[in-house]
């Protein structure tokens, strides 16, 4: 142990002749703990709504979605993303084909994203457990066709639609609806006739299939439906492409290695996206948020360290005759600066662990008990409870932070007693 360390730890925990050097010297303790332990909780929140959003889109969105870089469609027979579909680490891939068209059902009406996907859909995906109502999820309907000849029954093979919640709600048709839904495209080709504009659109009937979904994100359940990509090729006019290709990693395999192998197949023709990627406008502002609230209360820690600056300056007035001693015993100016700089980091290191300690409790706390709810009532939010994730990253960042700001502020004290002492011995 070092000479000015030792000094400075039974300067700290020693008793002073003036008692309010040790309530400045314990309330710059609880000050650096507590903006630590702000820190922890604050960022600790962002990251569980962070985490917590990831998790609403993993159960329609693909964990890597491969579309063209220019234009909105690519040929499905491409030899490209024949390769990518056979890649190394990939479980499976279905073709979507999705854009916009306008619902009736009976009077209401409504402008949706449908999304056309093929058989692969329902098995490469968690649909299923965020469907409600009796039926089960299906893309198609087989129905009496009531204009056959009596001797013979045949069946219609007729599309189906599986609406979002909100949807469902605005259109007005229920979980299960027997009428069927008209969904209005405007055709890609040819010159509209002014006097049919009816002529101008493709129109399709679509059935139920007995289930709505429900994502709890008002993105999905208000905005989309799910169709069959041949149905969706049909309305849309795109026979032969599709606007994406959904990938599903096998699990156990790294995601980032297997996007890296399909970027390196896209080439410049192909772009390939992950979750976030996919949600960058949501992730981006969560990430900017996070980031001002770092910001804002890092400046309330430096304002906080500035009572280490006040017990520092008392406690150098208060050791005077001590620093002279030990002076006149042989230590120089740069080991007296040195206890009073060790002083100050002994403080700040208390404060920023107990702070840390103090901020994963709380944390582990939230997490095990949901101390502060969202709500007063429970059902109105997704969860009842503010969301929390620790990580570890940002633990090392606020320590880094707190020792940095609280060093800093034990420097000004010391570097003006050794200017003080200069100007002294030079008179």
């Amino acid at each position: 142990m070092s000479f000015p360390f030792y000094i400075a730890r039974r300067y700290l925990f020693s008793k002073k002749s003036h008692n309010a050097i040790n309530w400045i010297s314990g309330i710059s303790i609880i000050g650096v703990a507590v903006m630590t332990m702000a820190l922890v909780v604050t960022l600790s929140v962002f990251n569980g709504f962070h985490d917590m959003v990831a998790t609403f889109f993993t159960t329609l969105d693909p964990q890597l979605k491969v579309s063209p870089k220019e234009g909105k469609a690519m040929p499905c027979d491409d030899p490209l993303l024949a390769q990518m579909r056979s890649v190394k680490g990939v479980e499976g891939a279905y073709e979507c084909v999705e854009d916009q068209a306008l619902l009736i059902y009976g009077e209401c009406q409504k402008v949706v994203r449908l999304r056309g996907v093929d058989e692969n859909f329902e098995r490469l995906t968690q649909i299923d457990s965020i469907l409600y109502g009796d039926g089960e999820f299906r893309l198609w309907d087989e129905q009496l066709d009531i204009e056959a000849s009596d001797d013979e029954l045949s069946y219609t093979r007729v599309p189906c639609i599986v609406l979002g919640i909100g949807v469902a709600e605005e259109l007005g048709t229920g979980v299960d609806f027997q009428t069927r839904i008209q969904a209005f495209t405007p055709k890609r080709e040819g010159q509209p006739d002014l006097t049919n504009p009816a002529e101008g659109f493709i129109t399709e009937e679509l059935a139920s299939s007995g289930v709505i979904f429900n994502v709890k994100q008002q993105k999905y359940d208000n905005e989309y439906g799910i169709i069959p990509i041949e149905t969706a090729r049909d309305i849309f006019s795109m026979q032969g492409m599709m606007t994406s290709l959904n990938i599903k990693v096998k699990d156990g395999v790294s995601t980032e290695s297997v996007k890296k192998r399909l970027k390196e197949i896209g080439g410049d023709r192909f772009k390939v996206e992950d979750l976030y990627e996919q949600q960058e406008d949501v992730f981006r502002i969560m990430k900017v948020e996070k980031l001002m609230a770092y910001i804002f209360l890092t400046f309330i820690l430096i304002i906080a360290c500035f009572n280490i600056i006040s017990s520092l300056s008392m406690l150098i007035i208060d050791k005077k005759e001590d620093a002279q001693t030990l002076r006149s015993l042989g230590a120089d100016e740069k080991q007296i600066a040195r206890i009073f700089l060790f002083e100050g980091r002994i403080i700040t290191a208390i404060g920023a662990v107990a702070g840390i300690v103090l901020g994963l409790l709380l944390c582990w706390m939230q997490q095990t008990f949901g101390i502060v709810a969202l709500g007063k009532s429970s059902g109105n939010f997704v969860v009842d409870a503010y969301p929390v994730s620790v990580h570890g990253l940002d633990i090392i960042l606020i320590f880094l932070t707190v020792v940095a700001v609280g060093f800093l502020s034990a420097c000004y004290p010391v570097h003006s007693l050794l200017r003080v002492r200069k100007r002294r011995i030079s008179e």
